[in-house]
């Protein structure tokens, strides 16, 4: 008689409940197809995890993988986290042991890209504003400026060709505006096949009516917007910020849109969340927002329908499709 193949021991390790959101019934299905689940529901620290397990999925919550987590795991061979960066959880030890990591921060790009978009398009229309306008006037008169209306001719400026940016550049490609990249790792034959001018930070921040940061969060990069970057944008720009709120300086851009000069839509401040005494809150030139641009609700499943394709290209014996390396971890978010 055929013998039943061995499927690996693996388990969920994120926070408890997470996993409702991030693996759907058929994904939950396939993950059980190609692994044996110690359990449904995650565990909550990697001691609890069995000692036989090879494969971990991984999520928001999961606590680092250090020397000391990972000998409570003899034979692990496999994390894949279902969310975007894996800084919270990766150590030296885990490159040290050869465990293969995989991220779904390219699924976590998508809706990131798309809020982006949205914003962009709120931004060069005027919403903003005109939604104050005309919740103060009640309809009684015109609140339209036409003049500072429509994404025609704007230059977008993107701080990052990164997973993120680059899809946000697929999504400008609908609009009629002249897109600037910024990226010190873009090359120029790159950027023309992408279809943006390479340029500068300094004349990014010159030309552009709207900047959106796609960069991570590095010791090399925090603080890259300061006071002397944003004296340099021009009156009326606008800073768009769905990446990390330390790559720009709190109190050079508070000074900044306190004087009016400047407009900000933040989904990422730094600190997160501001103090509740932040002018930031009550400003009419500046969106402010929950992070909530990346994987929320439904969007989450994206997630884990990758990270469980990851688990399933390993056991198979295949490459993953995103793995991470510790020589990476200088250039990633």
């Amino acid at each position: 008689m055929p013998t039943t193949p061995r499927l690996p021991p693996a388990a969920l390790l994120m926070y408890p409940g997470l996993e409702a959101l991030v693996l759907s019934t058929g994904t939950r299905g396939r993950l059980g197809a190609v692994v044996d689940l110690a359990t449904p529901v995650p565990f909550a620290t990697p001691a609890e995890v069995p000692a036989e397990v090879e494969v971990l999925v991984t999520g928001w919550g999961c606590p680092v993988l250090d020397a000391q987590a990972l000998a409570a795991l003899p034979v692990l061979r496999l994390v894949a986290h279902a969310a975007g960066t894996v800084r919270s959880l990766v150590s030296d030890a885990l490159w040290d042991r050869g465990i293969v990591v995989t991220s779904a921060a390219s699924a976590n790009a998508v809706p990131v890209a798309e809020f982006t978009f949205a914003a962009i398009i709120m931004i060069t229309k005027d919403v903003f504003a005109v939604r104050d306008r005309h919740r103060d006037v009640r309809g009684c008169e015109a609140v339209v400026d036409q003049s500072r209306m429509g994404s025609r001719g704007r230059r977008i400026g993107l701080v990052g060709a990164s997973t993120i940016g680059r899809l946000v550049i697929e999504r400008l490609r609908s609009l009629d505006v002249e897109v600037v990249v910024a990226d010190p790792y873009l090359t120029t034959t790159e950027a023309t096949e992408l279809g943006v001018a390479l340029v500068d930070l300094d004349e990014l921040l010159a030309t552009s009516d709207v900047v959106s940061l796609h960069a991570p969060l590095l010791a090399s990069t925090r603080h890259m917007i300061g006071a002397d970057q944003l004296a340099a944008m021009r009156d009326g720009a606008w800073l768009l910020n769905t990446a990390r709120g330390g790559l720009v300086d709190t109190d050079a851009i508070t000074a900044e849109l306190v004087s009016g000069r400047l407009n900000a839509f933040v989904d990422t401040p730094h600190p997160e969340p501001l103090p509740s005494g932040s002018p930031l809150y009550d400003l009419p030139n500046v969106v402010l927002t929950p992070h909530i641009a990346g994987a929320m609700g439904s969007e989450v499943s994206r997630m884990g329908d990758l990270a469980v394709t990851e688990v399933e290209r390993f056991v198979a014996g295949l490459p993953p499709l995103h793995p991470i390396t510790r020589d990476a971890m200088d250039r990633i978010a």
